[in-house]
Order: structure tokens, then sequence, then C-alpha cells
């Protein structure tokens, strides 16, 4: 492979100031992370320590192999929503390693409303099922939650989507062997009792565990009964009496010990092959990919230099190099994972089109899980490119995105509008993980373009009215809101609160969580590689 040569001057003006602006966003993303793990109020704290629960993070760290990745999912859900403090959605949630395997780990936060469950904490959990099911990784809860959150029950309980969609999704993993082990270190109330009860294996922790479909408010209201919550689902009623659970625990410690033994007790797998050598770091540092990207979107720049500080060793084997120069495409390793590369250099022609197609296909049928850079404003458009077949060849590459059937990853890197989306794999397309950068910009198009496009909208039914166009006064109260709104609806919070994306990275470890991505996926056979596209428009 050839080693990317940068031209990157690191001393120049444009990349001091570029730099300065890219640290800005690291460092809000850093604080906006803290926040949502460190956040929660004294009361809740003290509560918390009185019933002798552990803290999510020291659960984690209790569970988990120390000194090993802990690849984190959707930290900022819901961020800004319901009065701006169910941070997290309401619970921490990754890819972690029990005794050298990776697992899923969903724990709810207590210290969080009593872990009461709000709709987009239902959307976390659905994701963290879907990471599971794609990757064929076992499934650890660690539940601890009220239930769900009742003033917003329509948006939780009915829809395909809703509450009763995490159950169907247990059923589903039961059936594909994906393990589940479930602890019960707080309260499982109502449907949020189905979660140990479709378990493979339940931990129940003494005193404070507690698992029934009527809590005893609602039991006094229907039957007059009086109960307390250990009396009426407790560890000793469910692991005794029951038979719900299987494991008495007297505490969360000795819980996520017994979690630990019985994901050691799993009969092993064997990770799908795909090229492998010894990982090598870049030759440039990571770090200097903030100076490289630019302050806006539009402004345009060799995406190769961002390649070159993400693979290994910076060694790129670029496919049809001289042809549709606005996609580059090519092979490289990251981490000593071989990975198939495309990545956005511009506005998406035909021949671009072509080119990720065939490159596509590739890589599918040799088994090489792809990697999509997205800095994309869309597909060309305009008369000569349509009558030249911009949509039948950008619906090739739409077509062989959607059926291809290696691991595919996603990292928005700047901006994602329009049909580019799609065709660079955007969260409509499977990826296995999709994150952001903090400059990022997603959106149907940019607010400037969506605010002309009314504009000249207007401007043409005042035309067949007779009507003389908008003065310029009245074009900027039309435009700058809609600038306004795409700018808060566009931008990587606002796409990472409503779990558009899995996070959002700094750029400088990217190269990280992609490695671990990778290791992640070969979790699941790889399909055969002879099944084959649909159908592509000639």
């Amino acid at each position: 492979m050839n080693i990317i040569e940068t031209s990157i001057d690191t001393g120049s003006a444009a990349f001091k100031e570029n730099r300065e602006l890219m640290l800005k966003l690291v460092e809000d993303l850093r604080s906006e992370v803290r926040k949502a793990r460190e956040e929660r109020s004294e009361k809740a704290r003290r509560r918390n320590a009185e019933l002798g629960k552990l803290p999510v993070q020291k659960r984690l760290d209790l569970l988990l192999d120390p000194n090993t990745p802990w690849l984190e999912i959707a930290p900022l859900a819901a961020r800004g929503m319901y009065e701006g403090d169910v941070h997290g959605a309401g619970s921490r949630a990754g890819i972690g390693v029990i005794h050298g395997r990776e697992v899923v780990v969903h724990a709810n936060d207590p210290m969080i409303k009593g872990g009461t469950v709000y709709p987009m904490g239902v959307k976390k959990t659905l994701r963290i099922q879907t990471i599971a099911m794609e990757n064929r990784l076992p499934v650890v809860m660690l539940v601890d939650s009220g239930g769900a959150y009742l003033p917003l029950q329509s948006e939780i309980f009915p829809d395909v989507d809703d509450g009763g969609r995490i159950f169907y999704n247990q059923a589903l993993m039961s059936k594909m062997n994906i393990p589940q082990i479930t602890a019960v270190m707080g309260m499982c109330t109502a449907g949020g009792a189905y979660i140990p009860a479709m378990s493979d294996h339940v931990v129940h922790v003494n005193k404070t565990g507690a698992i029934f479909l009527g809590g005893p408010p609602l039991v006094k209201a229907a039957t007059g009964e009086e109960v307390t919550a250990d009396e009426l689902g407790g560890a000793m009623v469910h692991c005794q009496e029951s038979g719900v659970s299987d494991y008495f625990a007297e505490n969360d410690a000795g819980a996520l010990a017994i979690i630990r033994d019985l994901v050691s007790s799993l009969p092993e797998i064997r990770k799908s092959e795909i090229p492998r050598r010894a990982p090598l770091e870049p030759l440039y540092d990571p770090h200097e990919l903030y100076g490289i990207i630019p302050k806006k979107v539009s402004t345009p720049y060799d995406v190769r230099e961002v390649i070159a500080r993400l693979v290994d060793g910076s060694e790129f084997l670029e496919f049809k190099a001289l042809y549709g120069p606005t996609l580059v495409c090519g092979l490289a390793y990251i981490h000593g994972y071989q990975v198939g590369i495309l990545a956005s250099n511009g506005i998406l022609f035909s021949n671009s089109a072509l080119k990720a197609t065939h490159f596509i296909q590739l890589c599918d049928r040799q088994g090489v899980p792809m990697l999509f850079l997205q800095n994309i404003a869309g597909y060309i458009i305009g008369r000569e490119y349509e009558r030249g077949g911009i949509t039948k060849d950008g619906q090739k590459m739409v077509s062989a995105v959607a059926t291809a059937t290696v691991p595919k990853l996603t990292v928005i890197i700047g901006a994602s509008f329009g049909a580019g989306n799609y065709g660079m794999c955007g969260r409509a397309y499977s990826p296995r993980f999709l994150w952001m950068w903090p400059n990022a910009r997603i959106g149907v198009m940019g607010g400037e373009q969506a605010a002309q496009v009314l504009v000249s909208v207007k401007n043409e039914q005042l035309a067949r009215e007779g009507q003389p166009p908008l003065a310029p006064e009245a074009v900027e109260m039309i435009m700058q809101p809609i600038i306004d709104e795409a700018d808060k609806m566009g931008n990587a919070y606002y796409s990472t609160a409503n779990l558009w994306d899995d996070g959002i990275l700094d750029p400088a470890k990217t190269r990280d969580a992609l490695g671990l991505a990778i290791s992640a996926s070969l979790n699941a056979p790889i399909a055969e590689r002879d099944r084959g596209f649909g159908t592509f428009r000639m």
C-alpha cells in the first residue's frame, strides 16, 4: 500500500484557526459528557447510598475487566429534553469486556428520576438491542427502574417502536441464541418485569431488587391489600417461591460478581475472519485533524488528509484514483483490521456513484467491512446531469449500500445533506455504528439553501399573480428564521439527543472507536458473499 503524503502546513494561520475552533468544540463535548455522567442531585445521591446501592459508574467498574476498552453508546441521548436533566435518556450503555469477551451492557441510572423510563429511554434500549442482534453480542441488563413515565405513556406504550418492542426483541434474541443476563438491582415494575422474565439468567439483589407487574400502590388500589415491595416481589419471593429469578445476591457487588461468572461460562464463539495484520499507528498525529477540518462544512479540503490520520501506517490502496475524484475509495487497515473506505471529497457525480457501486461490490464479495466518511452536500443536480442519468447512477450506489452484507460503519465528519446521507450510509441504511464529529451538520439541505428555495417558490407565486418579487427586507424576514431553525435542528447535539447517531466523537479518538466497533462487529458471522445485489437501473 502507498503511504499518503500529507500537504498540511501545521504552522499556517488557517490550520491554527481551524485547530482553535475544533479544540473549543471538543472541550464543549467533554463538558457535556461529564455533565451527563456526573450531574445528579444530592437528594438522589443520598437516597441511593441509604439503600446500599452503588452508583452506575461503580457498577460498571466492578462488572467490566479492569483497563479494558469501553465503547459508550449514546451518552448524550435526550440532551435538553424533559427539563434537561434526564441525562443519557436515564441510562448508561455501551460495549465492554467481561472475562475477555465483548458484551453489550445497559444500565438504568436510579439517580435520574428513580430510573423512570422516558420515550427516549425506550429508543435507546431498542438501539442497544439492535446493536446486540446485528453483532451477535451477549446482553447484560442492570435493571433499576421505576417504570414508564406515565404522563408520556402515549409515547412509550402502543406503537411498533415503543416499549413493547423491547420484549419482542428479547424473544428474537433468545431465538437467535444471543445470551441475555439481567441483574435486578432495583424496581422492575409493570412491563419492565418482563425484562428479567425473558432473560436467560436473572440475578436478584436482596432487599433492593423487586419484580412485579403491579407495585404496592396499584395492588392496594385494586385489591385493598397492603404489601411492601420486598414482600411483593423481592429476591426471596422470586428466588425461593416463584422461580422467576435464578441467583440470589446480597448486594450489588455480589450480583455483579455472579454476572461475571455467568459470562465466563458462556460457550466460546469464533469471530468472523477478515484480512488482518499487526496494528500500526498512523504516521501523522490524529490530533492534527483539529487543524485540518475547516470552520465551515462547505469549505473544500482533501479528505485523504483525514484518512492519513485514521489508518494504520497512513497507508492506503486507492481504488480508481483518477476516476470520480469527488469520492475517495480504497483499502486500508485500522488497528490491524482491513477496511474498505468510502470518503466524501465533494458533491457526488455519476462517475463517483458508479465508482462507489463497483467498490462496494468488491468489498462485499471479499468480506471486507466498509467505513463511510461523510462530508456530503448531496448528488449533483441540473439539466445536464439529469440527462446524463445521475438519478439512475445514484440509485445504483444507494442500492449497493443498502444490500451489502458486510459490517458498515459511518462517521459524519462534516455535512450530511439530502440523498448524500443515504448514498454514504446514513442511519436509514443500517450501518452497524454511526457517529458524528462535533462540527457535523445534518439535514435535507443546508439552512441557507432551504431558505433560498422557499424564497424562490414565493417569488414564482408572486410572478404568477402579476406582483413584483419580494423586497430585500421581506426576503430577510423569511430566510433568517429558516436558517436559525436549520442550524438548531441540524447540529450534532440535536442529532445525538434524538439518537440519530451513536454519539459524538472527539476526532482524535475516532480511530480507537472504529477499532473497537470493527472488533465487536466480527462476533456476528458475515453473510455469504454470493447473495448478490438488487436491480441496478441501467
